[in-house]
């Protein structure tokens, strides 16, 4: 089970610490920044989603035709376009990207945002219409005429003409961290991704959804996410120098009024239970087992989304991360403060020494195995936190 790093396929260069120097969707450093990590041993490049962003799928299709090998994973809301539609649309995108693509399919975490765009539909009725949505577009891919009549959708006898891309459909990501997003993950998603949290709570998490999984029949195994925003350096002193530089800049950016993340920022509590997690485990702690730092989630002003982040050494964060993926995580999604220097730096200095290591230590080990692993640190951790 190699471990994998997914980026930001950002359409421009701003981030939370620094304006855009860029127009905002600029096709040019698009396609940069896509390259940048193909280039420096990531995996994946994430397409994010919401209101106010470039169209995701036009961003993936024009990094597409520019990259080869990087994998593309679209963040896409069921709310936007009927599954029909959708499922031809990414049968598409994955014939120009031949085979690479992975949709990340998001409920929403935001009302507000949700609202922009005309979806008033309370959050689990919004899970329940998510859940249907993968259903359809899973079967759209198979090719075979359907008709669905359903809470959310109906329609008669449709069918694609467009089949898979040499036969083997898109991955199906998902993510969340409510008891719905649970139960719809374990019965629908090949990858289910969460934020970065404590190993504990993390561990909980997997063990809530696998549990669900097992009350569902489900015997294809799920694969893991989580995300963090990586902060490093070579030596642990240089690193936290720059993540206290980077919350300098998050509180100097709210004492003159400024709004950090205005897509996910609450003026009252969060709706979204992965964001109440992250407050809840920053307001216990700024620090977390070896590496995890939880002020900056804190200082964003109750903002969503990956804003927990992993600090120190080159070698610091590797064996941070190599602690959550003793737990079964395989996909580590990573972004950070600085698109391209970040990327650059953490694809040269991290990401091979990860993967040597991974690779050595289940050389000659069966997934079966592997899997056991997983289950006893998980175990551990688990019984180490109560």
């Amino acid at each position: 089970m190699p471990i994998e790093f997914l980026g930001m396929g950002a359409g421009n260069d701003s981030t939370e610490t620094s304006p855009a120097t860029t127009p905002f969707f600029d096709p040019q450093y698009a396609a940069r920044i896509a390259r940048i990590h193909e280039d420096n041993n990531w995996d994946h490049v994430l397409f994010a989603y919401n209101s106010t962003t470039q169209d995701p799928s036009v961003h993936a299709a024009w990094v597409a035709a520019h990259t080869e090998r990087i994998q593309l994973r679209l963040a896409h809301r069921p709310n936007v376009s009927h599954p029909t539609f959708a499922a031809r649309s990414f049968l598409t995108l994955d014939h120009i990207a031949q085979g690479r693509l992975t949709v990340h399919f998001i409920t929403g975490g935001s009302q507000a945002d949700q609202a922009r765009e005309g979806d008033f539909l309370a959050k689990d009725a919004r899970y329940g219409r998510t859940q249907e949505y993968m259903q359809i577009v899973r079967r759209a891919w198979s090719g075979d005429s359907f008709s669905w009549d359903s809470e959310h959708y109906r329609f008669e006898d449709f069918a694609s003409g467009l089949a898979p891309f040499a036969g083997k459909r898109p991955g199906i990501s998902f993510g969340g961290s409510s008891e719905a997003a649970w139960s719809v993950g374990a019965a629908e998603a090949d990858i289910y991704a969460l934020f970065g949290e404590p190993l504990a709570d993390a561990a909980g998490q997997q063990e809530q959804i696998l549990a669900r999984a097992a009350a569902l029949g489900r015997t294809h195994p799920l694969r893991w996410q989580i995300a963090f925003r990586p902060i490093v350096a070579p030596t642990d002193e240089l690193a936290w120098e720059k993540a206290h530089a980077i919350l300098g800049t998050f509180e100097a950016r709210r004492s003159a009024g400024e709004v950090i993340d205005p897509v996910r920022h609450y003026n009252q509590k969060p709706e979204a239970a992965g964001t109440q997690r992250l407050l809840a485990a920053a307001e216990r702690g700024d620090l977390h087992d070896r590496a995890l730092w939880t002020a900056l989630a804190k200082a964003a002003g109750g903002g969503g989304g990956s804003a927990t982040a992993l600090v120190g050494s080159y070698d610091t964060v590797t064996q941070a991360i190599l602690d959550y993926h003793d737990l079964g995580f395989e996909i580590f999604g990573l972004r950070g403060y600085d698109f391209v220097p970040d990327a650059l730096e953490f694809g040269q200095h991290v990401i091979p020494q990860l993967k040597q290591e991974v690779a050595h230590r289940e050389q000659g080990r069966t997934a079966e195995e592997i899997r056991a692993s997983q289950a006893a640190a998980r175990a551990r951790v688990l019984a180490a936190a109560s």
